[in-house]
């Protein structure tokens, strides 16, 4: 197998579309090993899929309130309660198509033109359209390895003038898979106060946190509920991506007018999918923790297998990916993914996707059975090597 690296062929950064270029180039081969996409590889647990069937046959087809079923709401206030000390009512909580909708409530309800919104990134860059649907202006909060790409305090005060409205603060993030600590998420919420800002706290990963790692929701703190806006959501805790539930929690001045808003985007969150969520919360949990275990399992290999590789990496203490440094390839980012995938057959996403200017590093999802990322290693390997 002889495999040339053409460092000819470079990758705009401004290329919009070169994710939608590698999954036509995938979509041609027969073999791909897909590492790139964040849906999780098991399926929704089936005491989930009963409860939306029996609401199906029960004909329960019609509207919700447009905030969600109350018994859902009451049953995520319980939840944010034992999980994460979080003191939100069933009032102060709407339930959305998944957080997306979410994001986009928020940033309707919280901007107006030239307001500036500072954003953990790398990011996930729905932050930076929603922002601009507004005539608001992202402001990126740079994260870096050495760091294990957790949010610095220091340098989002640098960032802080009088255009400064909000903070979006992700953590687990999405892609690093960082996990900002405690300590750093006391005194951001120190800085929101100082400057009266308020804070996004994009939670959808906060099941999924890994040992030697500790999940603090920013809400809970002293004085900080009244400026907190809490996102999270079934789909990636319980593999429920394609049921489009989420949810966001927050004051009652501002959920009063995010509920406005939000009966003009979808009136009302899937109502179906709304019972699968209340099963998922009141049902059992033995497939919940025995997903994780999975992912863990695979975390720990793909860590040992990218250290036998030569390349580095921020410590993913949470969610489900490892945003690696793949610069010793001697390829940027992006051409490293393309001509791995014209070549192997192993599907990846550069960090330009997620707003990294720096065109050298990878978003590893291991969301594969543990044979294929095995497999997967195994190729890569030898096109590093050949």
């Amino acid at each position: 197998m002889s495999i040339v690296f053409d460092k000819s062929k470079e990758i705009s950064l401004d290329d919009e579309s070169f994710r939608s270029e590698l999954l036509s180039i995938a979509s041609k081969i027969d073999d791909v090993i897909p590492l790139g996409r964040g849906d999780p590889d098991f399926h929704t647990p089936i005491h989930i899929v009963e409860a939306a069937k029996k609401a199906l046959d029960e004909n329960k087809h019609h509207y919700t309130p447009p905030a969600g079923l109350p018994q859902l709401r009451n049953a995520i206030s319980k939840n944010l309660k034992q999980k994460y000390s979080l003191n939100y009512n069933e009032n102060e909580i709407i339930v959305t198509a998944g957080v997306q909708e979410s994001i986009s409530l928020a940033m309707l309800s919280l901007l107006k033109a030239d307001d500036e919104a500072l954003i953990t990134s790398p990011r996930f860059t729905t932050y930076d359209l929603t922002v601009r649907m507004c005539n608001a202006k992202p402001i990126p909060i740079p994260t870096y390895e050495k760091n294990n790409f957790a949010l610095m305090p220091d340098i989002i005060e640098k960032k802080i003038n009088n255009k400064t409205k909000l903070i979006v603060l992700v953590s687990p993030n999405n892609p690093t898979g960082a996990v900002t600590p405690p300590k750093n998420i006391k005194k951001i919420a120190e800085i929101a106060i100082e400057y009266n800002l308020i804070v996004i706290a994009d939670e959808i990963y906060a099941d999924l946190i890994y040992e030697n790692h500790e999940h603090l929701s920013i809400g809970s703190l002293q004085n900080m509920k009244e400026r907190t806006l809490t996102l999270n959501g079934f789909s990636k805790t319980y593999a429920m991506t394609g049921w489009r539930i989420g949810y966001i929690a927050g004051p009652q001045d501002i959920v009063n007018k995010m509920t406005e808003i939000r009966h003009a985007l979808s009136i009302n969150s899937c109502t179906f999918s709304q019972y699968g969520a209340l099963a998922a919360l009141e049902g059992p949990q033995e497939e919940i923790s025995k997903m994780k275990d999975e992912y863990n399992l695979r975390r720990k290999y793909c860590m040992e297998a990218l250290n036998d590789i030569g390349f580095s990496y921020g410590d993913p203490g949470g969610a489900f990916y490892i945003y690696t440094n793949v610069s010793n390839s001697g390829l940027t980012a992006s051409n490293f993914c393309k001509q791995l995938l014209e070549k192997t057959g192993v599907l990846l996403f550069p960090g330009t996707l997620f707003g990294d200017i720096q065109n050298k590093y990878i978003r590893l999802s291991y969301l594969q059975p543990i044979d294929k990322i095995e497999e997967s290693m195994n190729r890569i390997k030898t096109f590093l090597n050949s």
